[in-house]
């Protein structure tokens, strides 16, 4: 079974418009084409080589990653005199796509990658997760390598960056025993050494994901008297397994349990500054962070793809009182909603990376020349963008995730609950991903300025002005009548000039417009599609989100300020 092929709703994301000024700005146009034989000519070339590439990772997915997860659920990985050792089959899942030599894509091709964009890795990861979300933690990482290329030194950057696409693992250790959320609270600490010019770090870092890995990005305190964030700075470290960085322990956790999740000692462990001091937590981790929330994005899409094909199969091999239960309205109409979060996630997902890739592309290119005003505007205008969406894809996603995995073992009924169905298994992978990479909660902290600047309701606008069959003239209607309810809405609460009310209603009205942005999403890909794969889950999610947007209209429409008290804990 080959991901990649068998998925039509991946590949129709790469038929996007935005494509064509991905690609070209990625390709400086096409200006490697006589350097490497293997860069891409053109756009279509370009389009043909993710393809090929893809097309590998999907077969490796469906051959050896999927058919891996249960005993590596089963097994873990384990400490063995301080170091991490692999389950068998995560270990197997590693060395095929490191023989595959599809690491480190994204990468320039003067560090042996191959200058994909955003877009083809983050497909990547949703394959991955599909077949093993626990997985996807370890190929995921390796975006690490991303902020390394963005960041670090030349020096620096020659020396790690062909290693991670010769398949080193990397690792982000931001957090510790008394700084999960609260990173400015990090007390790792970095001292300068003038006889090598070397930093050396000493200290405990806890929850940190494939915490043993070669390569690995640490955030410490460089600056003595200090306790926020501006005392932090980042460090690149090689872990050779000389004893300067102990795993102490691998967390017994619910789920993803061939990701290892590390306690680490660190003992003066050599490591090399990234960027400038002082910027460590405020630049290259929020960047840093952007990019993971990109991936929980696609893990969690994966896993929601994972929990449809499971409740599918099952609804419709099952037979009770004479016929298959997927006849029942009671179930089609749960397996239909899982189709329609799923491909409102994956809308988002896709929409969200395209906006990320063109304002790091843009990034890129101000490094190496000055932007021209109209690319400047591009540029500002995508980051905006990205900026919206990211919180909100990372919480939608993540949640409907959490709530397919839920409804696949429902459908399963009391086999659900038993080990011999993957169901059970997604359902507890799927529960860390409202939680890592930032909450749900810290995702509405994040997206609610977008609701009362009006950004979100400027990209509905936007969105609203897009053509669109005719045929979908009523849907798109109803979802006029959505917006003009969370303009109100929104107008309501911010009349009260009341920090805590807001702060209060805020999650309703952040759900309120990723509705309806899903909806117009959904919409614009059924539109746009020959193909007839999104008719069905655009109608039953304008549905489903009708009626959530309504409802969270109705509460904050009857509540009063003062009402507020009743919910506060004595």
């Amino acid at each position: 079974m080959n991901f990649f092929n068998d998925n039509p709703a991946i590949k129709f994301q790469l038929s996007h418009p935005l494509m064509q000024k991905i690609v070209a700005l990625k390709e400086r146009n096409f200006a490697e084409k006589d350097k490497y034989d293997y860069a891409s000519r053109d756009f279509e070339d370009a389009i043909d080589n993710y393809k090929k590439v893809l097309e590998i990772i999907g077969e490796i997915c469906g051959d050896i990653i999927a058919p891996n997860a249960e005993s590596v659920d089963h097994d873990g990985p384990e400490v063995i005199n301080s170091r991490v050792k692999y389950a068998r089959g995560t270990q197997e899942n590693h060395e095929a796509l490191t023989q595959a030599g599809v690491y480190g894509i994204t990468l320039p091709r003067q560090y042996g990658g191959l200058n994909f964009p955003m877009v083809a890795y983050v497909m990547s990861g949703e394959m991955v997760s599909r077949a093993d979300a626990g997985f996807a933690n370890i190929w995921g990482l390796q975006d690490c390598a991303e902020t390394i290329s963005e960041f670090a030194s030349e020096e620096i950057k020659a020396e790690f960056l062909p290693r991670v696409t010769q398949g080193a693992t990397c690792s982000m250790d931001l957090t510790e025993p008394d700084a999960g959320s609260d990173l400015q609270a990090v007390q790792l600490k970095a001292t300068f050494n003038e006889a090598d010019g070397m930093w050396y770090l000493n200290g405990v870092k806890r929850f940190i994901t494939n915490g043993d890995a070669q390569i690995k990005l640490v955030l410490a305190r460089s600056e003595e008297g200090t306790s926020d964030g501006r005392g932090l700075s980042y460090f690149v470290a090689d872990n050779k397994h000389d004893n300067t960085v102990l795993v102490r322990r691998i967390e017994n956790k619910l789920g993803i349990k061939g990701s290892p999740t590390c306690e680490l000692v660190f003992n003066n462990t050599p490591a090399k500054l990234v960027g400038t001091r002082r910027m460590g937590l405020i630049k290259y981790v929020m960047s840093l962070m952007n990019g993971a929330r990109l991936g929980i994005g696609a893990q969690s899409v994966g896993l929601s793809a994972a929990a449809y094909n499971e409740a599918l199969a099952y609804a419709r091999d099952r037979k009770q009182f004479g016929k298959a239960i997927i006849e029942f309205p009671a179930v089609f109409e749960m397996v239909s909603v899982i189709k329609a979060k799923l491909d409102a996630s994956r809308s988002l997902l896709y929409e969200t990376t395209r906006f990320v890739d063109i304002y790091k592309i843009y990034e890129a290119i101000e490094s190496e020349r000055k932007l021209e005003p109209e690319e400047k505007a591009e540029y500002k205008e995508y980051a905006k963008l990205a900026d919206a969406l990211t919180p909100m894809l990372k919480m939608f996603t993540s949640e409907y995730a959490n709530q397919n995995a839920y409804d696949s073992i429902q459908v399963h009924g009391g086999s659900g609950f038993m080990k011999d169905y993957a169901c059970e298994r997604h359902f507890r992978d799927a529960r860390i991903m409202t939680i890592y990479e930032g909450t749900s909660q810290l995702q509405v902290v994040a997206a609610i300025r977008h609701v009362t600047t009006g950004n979100y309701l400027k990209i509905i606008r936007d969105y609203d002005a897009q053509p669109i069959n005719p045929e979908f003239t009523s849907l798109r209607k109803r979802l006029q009548i959505m917006t003009n309810l969370f303009e109100n809405t929104v107008a309501r609460v911010n009349e009260t000039k009341n920090q805590e009310y807001l702060d209060f209603q805020a999650r309703r009205m952040v759900e309120m417009a990723g509705h309806i942005v899903m909806g117009y999403l959904l919409l614009i890909d059924a539109s746009r599609d020959t193909e007839d794969q999104f008719r069905k889950s655009a109608e039953v999610y304008i549905n489903f989100g009708e009626v959530e947007v309504r409802r969270h209209a109705a509460f904050i429409k009857k509540f009063e300020v003062e009402h507020i008290d009743i919910y506060k804990v004595q």
